[in-house]
């Protein structure tokens, strides 16, 4: 009986030999070094940018908790917007430990807003007055921003308010529960190094 040539015993090296060109797979050993090395360089590069991507740090009742390459922060979908079929917007608190931002709140609205309209922010029974443009929207400042993601902690339910570009009314809806798990979740994941 033959022998079995050792890339049949090891999944390892039939995986090389399947990768690498088939001139390469006899030879010199230096020349299946040379395809080894380009073969793990390869496999360096394609894996690095994975690491970069966002990581889940849980998801908590109706929001997640990610951190991302420069950033951690919760998240929460509408889960009611005023028109059906229109894209669903956003709600999220963010934290860049590379800068002095932490516990900023942003919106992405469902539609545009109309120039010159409010944007309201009802959190349970009190109101906030956000700025913003197009489908854009955030807090006037850190202490606008303090006070919000307070609201959202304790808070219940969530609406972000304005009227679009034709006059109809904008109206995305929120739960709360998990936002003060995730928002800790986030803020801890960028306090540990991001």
């Amino acid at each position: 009986m033959p022998p079995v040539p050792a890339s049949a015993r090891d999944p390892g090296l039939r995986l090389a030999a399947f990768l690498l060109p088939s001139g390469s797979r006899q030879g010199h050993p230096c020349r299946q070094m040379l395809h080894w090395r380009n073969f793990l360089l390869f496999f360096m590069a394609v894996a690095a940018p994975a690491e970069a991507q966002r990581q889940s740090l849980g998801i908590f009742g109706t929001w997640g908790a990610f951190r991302g390459a420069d950033r951690c922060y919760a998240i929460a979908e509408a889960h009611q917007s005023a028109r059906a079929g229109e894209a669903r917007g956003f709600a999220s608190v963010g934290y860049w430990p590379g800068r002095t931002a932490a516990g900023q709140a942003y919106f992405r609205l469902s539609r545009a807003k109309r120039e010159g309209s409010a944007i309201l922010l009802r959190i349970d029974r009190r109101t906030f007055q956000l700025r913003g443009g197009g489908a854009d929207a955030w807090a006037a400042d850190a202490a606008a921003d303090a006070e919000i993601v307070s609201a959202m902690r304790t808070g219940i339910e969530m609406s972000v308010e304005t009227r679009a570009a034709g006059g109809a009314l904008v109206r995305d809806s929120y739960r709360l529960r998990g936002a003060a798990t995730a928002i800790d979740a986030a803020a801890i994941a960028c306090a540990r190094g991001g």
